[in-house]
């Protein structure tokens, strides 16, 4: 998989940007501030409607305007295939595949990119939102159904903690009860979705757990490193093993929580069943890797997520190729043995798209083609 081709229309920091990459390393060289993450940061939105970088659009459109567009033209196997997105400020966003309007679950991972960024500190040291979101993109990439999934169970728990906020400040016994039965309904659908989501993520863990493993080891020799998945919701499943693998086992289980965690629900007025309430479990050796691991061990953990999740990724389907691989301003915060890793990985990528203050930063075995960044302006480089 190859990006072939990158617009942009007052996006971030650009009026105008036209650039055309190569297959192979692809390297943006530029001081910092100038808009080379920008382009990293579009052809990984592209890829999944996300930003690394910001949760919301709306920081996207540069300033002045109300509508960015991102346009790529990237090839997949022997196919190439146009994406068109118009970013919107206030009302939806248009999605379009070789001109024709799709939805989110259409567009979504037809570009698979994977990104490593300085931000991917926050796995390790990070919220359990941030471990979360990592495994729900890796999940969506592998099975872009699950996009669905994750904002069908979304919308949920929000209209369903908004319905338990108003049981707390009902006085009347008829209109509680009325209430209370309506809450009933939105139960059956979070038990439902969140079972799904749940599946999914617990079967991830199993496909990637081993890749982590491997690729910690590559980063860091003669360490060891584990990932395992954190019920939080469950007051009794202290960990992944005991959770079944079954949908409608899952789905019970959740509606059980649900039962015997009623009173605490309509006491705080919040949902505190279900895996919005999860996390995910980073270890080095034998010691949970947020509170004892060094900054140096934190980049090698945040690295073998990425890395683990591209060595996913690019075994799914031979016939359309490895994902684009993304690295953003990362080579100058690693030591020697952690960029020789890291090269290792880029020289066997089909594409890799690098971003560097300095063309001194990138590792001298990884021959590019190079693109000076200047503000709002991208021209290839010698």
């Amino acid at each position: 998989m190859q990006v072939l081709h990158l617009e942009l229309t007052n996006f971030r920091s650009y009026e105008a940007a036209d650039i055309t990459f190569a297959p192979g390393v692809n390297v943006l060289v530029g001081p910092n501030g100038v808009g080379k993450t920008n382009i990293a940061e579009a052809v990984g939105y592209v890829s999944t409607l996300n930003s690394h970088r910001v949760a919301a659009d709306l920081p996207l459109i540069r300033q002045g305007n109300d509508q960015a567009i991102v346009r790529s033209t990237f090839s997949r196997g022997q196919r190439e295939i146009q994406l068109e997105i118009a970013i919107n400020q206030g009302r939806a966003n248009r999605l379009q595949v070789s001109g024709s309007p799709v939805r989110a679950t259409d567009f979504i991972s037809q570009l698979q990119t994977v990104v490593f960024a300085p931000e991917d500190l926050s796995l390790v040291k990070g919220d359990p939102s941030d471990r979360r979101k990592f495994l729900d993109e890796v999940l969506v990439a592998r099975a872009p159904r699950y996009h669905s999934v994750k904002a069908d169970y979304d919308r949920v728990v929000k209209q369903r903690t908004t319905l338990l906020r108003s049981i707390a400040g009902t006085r009347g016994a008829s209109s509680r009860a009325g209430a209370e039965s309506t809450l009933s309904v939105w139960d059956d659908q979070l038990a439902a979705h969140g079972a799904s989501l749940l599946f999914g993520r617990l079967s991830l863990l199993n496909e990637i757990s081993g890749l982590v493993s491997q690729s910690y080891e590559h980063v860091a020799p003669g360490k060891s490193a584990g990932i395992a998945y954190l019920p939080r919701s469950f007051s009794d499943t202290p960990s992944d093993d005991a959770l079944p693998r079954d949908r409608s086992a899952l789905e019970e289980l959740l509606h059980k929580e649900i039962a015997l965690r009623r009173s605490e629900e309509f006491a705080r007025g919040v949902t505190v069943v279900g895996p919005h309430r999860d996390d995910v479990l980073l270890t080095i050796g034998e010691l949970p890797a947020k509170a004892y691991a060094s900054h140096g061990e934190c980049w090698s953990m945040a690295l073998a997520l990425r890395l683990a999740a591209f060595e996913l990724m690019r075994g799914l389907d031979d016939s359309v190729g490895d994902p684009v691989l993304i690295l953003d301003d990362v080579f100058a915060e690693l030591d020697s043995t952690r960029r020789k890793a890291l090269a290792q990985v880029a020289m066997t990528a089909e594409q890799t798209i690098i971003t560097a203050a300095v063309a001194e930063d990138v590792p001298p075995e990884l021959a590019a083609q190079q693109f000076v960044v200047t503000p709002g302006q991208v021209a290839r480089g010698n």
